[in-house]
């Protein structure tokens, strides 16, 4: 005998248009911080303080440690969305991002720079953005999910 279990119910059918705008900036959010986060982790110090004024006040390991979290959120903000192996971890690596831009403003307000506040400011609302867009109006379901779920969000289960 097989019965039909409800799933919970599934979120509202969503525009294309609000899925491709994440997935745009998913991607651009990825190369923005990948590309930087493999600038600070591997250009020697000195180099970089040229391009970045702020690098000559903050000690070495921290612009490292930057760097690094800054590779770790591109990566996060692309792999497990595209894999659909545990897709929550995209919002949780555009809430770290977020968190970053947000003390990178920080910094660049108490240096008086406040062009870079602006720029940072509108990076982190991007961030935010894919955050807030994956995790409350289009989440992506992992791969197990996908595959169990039918049209109709329904779950079949079969008893004996």
């Amino acid at each position: 005998m097989i019965s039909i279990i409800r799933a919970p119910e599934p979120v509202k059918r969503l525009s294309k248009s609000l899925h491709v705008t994440l997935w745009v900036v998913q991607v651009v959010l990825a190369l923005f911080f990948g590309m930087a986060g493999v600038l600070k982790t591997t250009m020697p110090l000195a180099e970089l303080a040229k391009s970045m004024a702020w690098i000559r006040d903050v000690p070495g390991p921290l612009v490292r440690f930057i760097g690094t979290s800054e590779i770790a959120g591109a990566l996060g903000m692309l792999l497990p969305s595209l894999t659909r192996i545990r897709p929550a971890l995209t919002p949780a690596a555009a809430a770290g991002l977020t968190t970053i831009m947000i003390l990178a403003a920080a910094l660049h307000a108490t240096r008086g720079e406040l062009p870079f506040v602006a720029e940072t400011l509108v990076v982190g609302a991007l961030a935010a953005f894919v955050a807030w867009g994956r995790l409350r109006r289009a989440p992506i379901l992992p791969r197990d999910r996908q595959r169990s779920h039918g049209a109709e969000g329904r779950l079949s289960v079969s008893s004996s």
